[in-house]
């Protein structure tokens, strides 16, 4: 085996340009990169496996215009396991191997599918929440009344930065439900909070039509679309890491980019995996209410 190829799960992985700044100013070169998805594996791949995979791969690094993947590419080898879907075959980002792979062709982001291969559920609710320009510095005091909102409703939920400039909301699930079921709920959700608070959240898509506001995005949940997965890397100068918090730390202010590669192992070490901790959330309350509510937006 030589220098530049590694040898993992009993598959050998080549290894080219070890020595590419992919995050220059971060200093993380590709060797470097490929041992951090070594530690972030068994993190990153249970939010992937199984699911329908989306890369962003950046060849000049992170200064460089990147392109999506949705088509594994040509060549692929014989541990790698894609699914057909609507005409595009996907990667199944399920070993180890493969995210070392995906790695070297420098897919530096992962995105999985809302849905698991074969099946029509959610794997679970999430709500993305996307500051308008400028409105960078109230995000997190916006997101902390969205949890409160939801413990309202009897909804448990754990944020997570997305890595970029948002965070999603990410509420685990008992098996059984809709897309459909889930879209209504959020749009209760956003529609209600927009009335309640109509100068700090919109649920407008179109960014002239948000006026600096939060934006709670309820949309984007749904069959064949796909976000950025819990502890992927983002290809942002800070080589910033999409990471679960706490609430507390939401109500502390935390700013999404003090989480990236040079420091999530040590955090990995003392928090865990937050999300793993979560109980699936029943549902069926709140749907009915819901139901039941039509256009009225309260919850007193």
């Amino acid at each position: 085996m030589s220098s530049n190829e590694l040898e993992v799960e009993g598959n050998r992985i080549a290894v080219t340009h070890p020595g590419k700044l992919l995050w220059p100013e971060a200093g993380i070169r590709k060797a470097d990169y490929l041992g951090k998805l070594i530690a972030l594996a068994p993190y990153l791949l249970p939010y992937c496996r199984n699911r329908y995979l989306t890369t962003i791969r950046y060849p000049g690094g992170v200064d460089e215009k990147p392109f999506y993947q949705k088509n594994a590419p040509g060549g692929l080898p014989d541990f790698v396991d894609t699914a057909d879907h609507n005409a595009i075959r996907y990667v199944n980002l399920n070993s180890l191997s493969t995210l070392l792979w995906l790695g070297n062709l420098d897919a530096l982001e992962f995105h999985p599918s809302f849905e698991f291969i074969g099946g029509e559920e959610p794997a679970e609710w999430v709500l993305d929440i996307d500051p308008s320009e400028g409105g960078e510095s109230g995000l997190m005091e916006a997101v902390s009344l969205i949890g409160e909102t939801l413990v309202d409703m009897g909804i448990a939920s754990v944020p997570k930065t997305s890595g970029a400039t948002g965070v999603q909301i990410i509420i685990p699930l008992q098996p059984g439900y809709t897309f459909d079921q889930l879209r209504k709920l959020g749009s209760f959700t956003g529609h209600y909070l927009a009335d309640k608070y109509p100068k700090l959240f919109t649920v407008e898509r179109r960014l002239r039509d948000r006026e600096g506001r939060i934006y709670i995005d309820y949309v984007q949940h749904a069959a064949g679309k796909s976000l950025a997965a819990p502890y992927t890397p983002r290809g942002r100068a800070e080589a910033t890491v999409s990471t679960p918090l706490t609430w507390e730390e939401v109500r502390q202010n935390a700013d999404p980019k003090a989480f990236h590669l040079l420091n999530i192992e040590e955090r990995l070490q003392v928090r865990g995996d937050l999300l793993a901790e979560a109980a699936p959330q029943n549902l069926d309350a709140v749907l009915d209410f819901v139901g039941k509510q039509g256009s009225r937006l309260r919850l007193d």
